[in-house]
This record gives structure tokens, C-alpha cells and sequence, in this order.
């Protein structure tokens, strides 16, 4: 236990004691709920006890958090690519992101990110969102798809949220790997390119009148752009802002907060060096760049973030967690507005790759960790 010793006055027959008031922060540990999952990737509750689950070598699947069990959930779309078996090194084809519609208790929709395959022509990211019923999908409508469809087999993207809003906004990456495969245009920086970008839609996939314009022949719903591959994205109940995780190269790993028509620079403007060494960005004129909120001087890979407004860990109250894959890192920050003050890793005894963080209804936390036999981690405090 961590002790906070604060001094009180005690006025006793005409004199002044100083006696210590003690007051106690809880400090956290893991308590494993759910094993046996195929790299989940995101996790949606739909109540303080069932949660969707998605398995990025796997399946959607809906799991009993007091049961301790789990079962495949029907109807996905057939053009999912079949990432089982895969083993080529980087491969991060897959099943992404799960969230539920602000109104699901009413409408029971839900929304899926994936890589989907079409025959001859490679891969993409897809958006769709579905009816929940028992446990199958229906009444599938695509969202959005991020062709074209290519060959490259990385940096898909796939983070989703609804913002204060009610909008949907959803992250897809720039799909290389080597920055000389770059075209003239740099991907990230082609507004006529679904790549590399940040969207924002209505809740049926139509686009917002009120989203910012990029000019002549601009991809429809493009919110920001110059993004190599942004996995996970959340909404800051105090300032209904979102920020967003950003996986760099050689280091450039970045937090950032979104801004409405912004340009986050890649790959032109990185805080850490480009894979292809010889690979130099055209020169971008009279073009204004967003820098980033915080960056690392290591790699972390970061992931799917959440901001904590639970009371288990009153310290913790606002705080933003981000787990990330390499050197199987969590860190949380105190964010005054959208300024970071400090930021600290939690358990660095007990590393393991993570690849979401998640609050539930009652205001829990809980961590997914990215492997074979993938787990759901409850935070908890420690009783004594």
C-alpha cells in the first residue's frame, strides 16, 4: 500500500497536537479472467458480464466474464481474410476492432473493422456494422472500404469510436512497409488516396454536411490526414476530445489529438527515422502540419487507448492508459486539458504484449493481451 500521511490539528486544553490522519491509494494487480483467445484485438461490452471479443487470428466471439466462457458468434462476412496459420513476419491481416452503437441497447447494432480479401487483387480495410441478434450477425451494411486492394499485408488500421458527436470516426493506416514504395504523392498526403487517413461518418455511413473539405477530388468523409498506421482512438469524457495512438518506424510512436482537417505530417515529418534510408519526402508547400502531443524515444508500438473514470484507483480519476505490443509496455498519463504533466509504466515486472485497454459499464478496467493464448485481464486493486 501506498500511505499519504496528512496533518491534522487537534485543539486539546489550550494546546496544539500534530497527529497524522492516514489515507490510503490502492495500488493495482492483474487478475486473469478469460484465456484460450487467438490474439484478441478489442473488446465491446455489452453488459458488466458479456463483452464481444475480437480474435485477430480468430474469430468474433462473445465471452462470459463470470462463467469464464466463450462461444463463436455467427454471420460474419465470408470476405474475411483467413489469418490463421499466417507466419510471414509483420503479416497484421486480421479481425480489428469492436464497438457498440451509443443507442445499442435499443437498436443492438455493432460496429467491426477487418482486413478483407478480394480474389486476384489482395487486401484492404473494411468498416461494417451489423445487427447483434443472439448470437449472430444480420443485416450487414458496409461502412466504408479502403481500396485498392493490394498485396501489402500491414498497417491496416482499424480503430473505430463515436465521439461526443454521435459521429463515427475510424482510422486506417497507409499499408507499406518500405517507405521507397512510396508514389510521387506519398500516400498518407493524397487526399484522392483512403489511405494514411482519419474519417468521419454518420452512424449509417453517410457523411457528415459539417466535416472539413480538403478540396477537388478529396476522398468523401476524409477527417485528417498524413497518418502511417493509427490503431486505436478515444474520446476524453472532460473535453469530449479524441486522441489517438500513431505506431511510428524506427521509434515515432505518437500520441495525438485530433483536430478537425489537420495534417499529421507522416511521412514527411516523423519524430523518429524512416525505414528506407534513402527515401526522401517530396516537398509539401504551403502545407501546415500538426506535431504530435507526445512521442516516445523508444518503440512502443501503442494501441487501443481509454481513459479511466472509474473509483477504484481515485488517483488514476481521467488518467489515459495505453498498452503497447513491443517490450509488452502500459502507461498512464495525467492530462491537464490536452497537455500531458507526467506518464508513468505500470508493471514492468510483469510484461506481456497488450493490445487493448477497456473500461466497462461499472467503470473497470480491463487490459487484452496480444497472444496465442490471449487473455482478458481485470486491474484491479489489491485487498488487504
Amino acid at each position: 500500500m501506498r500511505i499519504v500521511f496528512l496533518l491534522s490539528l487537534i485543539i486539546c486544553s489550550g494546546c496544539i497536537k500534530k497527529e497524522p490522519r492516514v489515507s490510503v491509494l490502492p495500488l493495482p494487480e492483474k487478475e486473469v479472467l478469460i484465456t484460450g483467445l487467438n490474439k484478441p484485438w478489442s473488446i465491446a461490452f455489452l453488459s458488466e458480464e458479456k463483452a464481444l471479443v475480437t480474435e485477430k487470428n480468430g474469430n468474433l466471439v462473445l465471452v462470459n466474464l463470470n462463467s469464464k466462457t466463450k462461444e463463436k458468434v455467427k454471420g460474419f462476412p465470408k470476405d474475411l481474410t483467413d489469418s490463421i496459420g499466417i507466419v510471414h513476419f509483420g503479416d497484421n491481416s486480421g479481425m480489428y476492432e469492436v464497438i457498440t452503437h451509443p443507442q445499442f441497447k435499443k437498436n443492438q447494432f455493432i460496429y467491426l473493422s477487418y482486413a478483407a480479401k478480394k480474389l486476384g487483387h489482395g487486401r484492404t480495410t473494411k468498416f461494417i456494422r451489423a445487427k447483434l441478434e443472439g448470437d449472430s450477425l444480420t443485416q450487414i451494411k458496409s461502412i466504408f472500404v479502403a481500396d485498392p486492394f493490394t498485396k501489402q499485408n500491414y498497417h491496416y488500421g482499424g480503430g473505430m469510436v463515436f465521439g461526443a458527436d454521435k459521429k463515427l470516426y475510424i482510422t486506417v493506416g497507409e499499408r507499406l512497409f518500405w517507405e521507397h514504395d512510396e508514389p510521387p504523392i506519398p500516400i498518407a498526403q493524397d487526399v484522392k488516396d483512403k489511405r494514411g487517413k482519419i474519417f468521419r461518418f454518420n452512424d449509417d455511413g453517410s457523411i457528415p454536411e459539417d466535416n472539413p473539405k480538403f478540396g477537388e477530388g478529396a476522398v468523401p468523409g476524409l477527417y485528417a490526414i498524413g497518418l502511417r498506421n493509427s490503431q486505436g482512438i478515444a474520446l476524453q469524457p472532460e473535453t469530449n476530445k479524441l486522441w489517438f495512438t500513431e505506431h511510428g518506424t524506427i521509434q515515432g510512436d505518437e500520441l495525438n489529438v485530433l483536430k478537425a482537417g489537420a495534417n499529421y505530417g507522416w511521412p514527411n515529418a516523423t519524430t523518429g527515422k524512416l525505414r528506407s534510408k534513402d527515401y526522401k519526402p517530396p516537398r509539401l508547400d504551403e502545407v501546415t502540419l500538426t506535431a504530435p502531443t507526445w512521442f516516445w524515444l523508444h518503440t512502443v508500438a501503442p494501441t487501443g487507448l481509454c481513459f479511466y473514470t472509474g473509483n477504484e484507483f481515485p488517483q488514476w480519476k481521467n488518467n489515459l492508459f495505453v498498452p503497447g505490443l513491443s517490450r509488452g509496455s502500459l502507461w498512464r498519463f495525467h492530462i491537464e486539458g490536452d497537455i500531458i504533466k507526467s506518464a508513468e509504466e505500470l508493471f514492468i515486472n510483469e510484461r506481456v504484449r497488450s493490445r487493448k485497454v477497456r473500461q466497462s459499464p461499472d467503470k473497470k478496467l480491463y487490459l487484452l493481451t496480444d497472444e496465442e493464448d490471449g487473455k482478458i485481464i481485470r486491474i484491479k486493486p489489491i485487498l488487504k
